[in-house]
């Protein structure tokens, strides 16, 4: 099982490689493998299906250029939903001027296919977290939807895991506050 290991952070190192030198098919390998995480996450940062998809095409244009600032194979992920999710907050910022209404007319249905027994629940989560800033609704879903652990969290926000646990846990008591 270990000489599995090496032989797939070998070959995640060989890709790696060849994309920072401008290997495009190694390239559209890290795309393939990593792309519709990056969209799902960037969905649930900005309530948005555009803003998501210019997101992750800006992030993917960052990545062309600067993925030789990733040292380690294993840091390419948290590396490419950081930018991501930086892009979304970005472009929110930009459209902040928009009205309440065209906002809602464009937020993705969530509650689509839900259980109409479990569905009120759902409706008040989505509302609840609609209700956060951006940069919360990105903490939340770095850490829930990618598995980012404290440690990985802090890298990305430039801050100590103490910090990260710290404000995780306020989220999520604010969020348990609101739903109440």
């Amino acid at each position: 099982m270990q000489a599995m290991t090496r032989t797939a952070e070998a070959q995640a190192s060989d890709v790696l490689t060849s994309a920072v030198a401008g290997d495009e098919a190694a390239f559209g390998r890290i795309v393939a493998a990593h792309d519709d995480e990056m969209y799902r996450i960037c969905v649930a940062v900005g309530r948005d299906r555009t803003v998501a998809g210019d997101a992750v095409q800006t992030a993917w244009a960052i990545a062309w250029k600067k993925l030789g600032a990733v040292r380690h194979p294993e840091g390419v992920r948290p590396w490419l939903i950081s930018v991501a999710v930086n892009e979304t907050r970005k472009l929110l910022k930009k459209r902040s001027r928009r009205s309440e209404v065209e906002h809602l007319a464009e937020t993705p249905d969530l509650h689509a296919n839900v259980d109409p027994a479990t569905g009120v629940d759902m409706l008040d989560l989505i509302a609840a977290l609609e209700r956060l800033r951006p940069d919360d609704r990105a903490l939340l879903a770095m850490r829930y939807m990618a598995g980012f652990n404290a440690s990985e969290l802090a890298a990305t926000l430039g801050t100590s895991p103490a910090a990260v646990r710290q404000r995780l846990k306020r989220l999520m008591e604010r969020l348990r506050e609101d739903l109440r």
